[in-house]
């Protein structure tokens, strides 16, 4: 009797967290969250099968975009758990800046990222960070890193010859800068991880040409692209509704 009811107790408490996320996210957030899901799982299954592996990495990259595109610090602690998932999944085509970027320099900085959204609540709001903009100087700074980056990892990927040698590295350097301006709570952050899409989407198509598996992945980024093109939208409302209310 006793553990009847502590099952009931669970379910119930699962229940209201779950209308607890429905209430958080709008319609088309749950619609854009679901087609992300449904295309990701579908490509998994028409081109691949067998890596389940790269489809939990896909699923929990996705889920963690839609967290972020509401400004939640829980997507950046998703995203810390992707980033190293992906640096394992690039490992295997030899794709070293992928996993030299995500791993050494994408998670790191997801971190630095949590805190920093964590210690920046809106109004004392936990779930939603408050809006930063950059002044010039930060701009020109990290403009000035990022062809340093870029310049580093062209040798430091060049020396593992690393497979697509210009795209790998034009990858380093639209991370960083994507990565920069999360830490900074900037909404162009956004852009930045939607450029870095739509080169992932080139590298994996020429992945793809030698193992059609790797199609999924270029479905998980173009999702992503839609994700993170949302992501920059709803960051310029929230940061219109945030100056409002001061």
């Amino acid at each position: 009797m006793r553990r009847c009811a502590c099952e009931c107790l669970f379910f119930w408490r699962l229940y209201e967290k779950i209308e607890e996320l429905r209430r958080y996210f709008t319609k088309g957030e749950r619609a854009l969250w679901f087609g992300s899901v449904f295309v990701i799982i579908a490509a998994f299954y028409f081109f691949d099968r067998s890596n389940y592996f790269t489809l939990f990495a896909s699923l929990l990259g996705v889920t963690s975009l839609i967290f972020n595109a509401k400004g939640n610090p829980f997507g950046q602690l998703l995203m810390i758990l992707f980033s190293l998932l992906y640096g394992i999944i690039s490992f295997t085509f030899s794709y070293y800046g992928e996993m030299l970027t995500y791993v050494g320099m994408t998670m790191p900085m997801a971190v630095f990222a949590l805190i920093s959204w964590l210690k920046n609540p809106f109004n004392g709001n936990r779930m939603e960070v408050s809006v930063n903009h950059l002044a010039r100087t930060e701009w020109r700074f990290m403009y000035l890193a990022a062809i340093l980056v870029t310049a580093l990892f062209y040798f430091i990927l060049g020396y593992f010859q690393t497979a697509n040698l210009v795209p790998s590295t034009l990858s380093v350097t639209t991370s960083f800068i994507a990565v920069y301006l999360t830490y900074k709570r900037s909404p162009y952050y956004a852009l930045g991880y939607a450029a870095n899409d739509i080169v992932l989407i080139v590298l994996w198509i020429l992945a793809a040409r030698q193992n059609t598996s790797y199609l999924s992945v270029v479905v998980c980024f173009t999702a992503f692209l839609v994700n993170d093109i949302y992501g920059f939208i709803n960051w310029c409302r929230m940061g219109e509704r945030q100056a409002e209310s001061v």
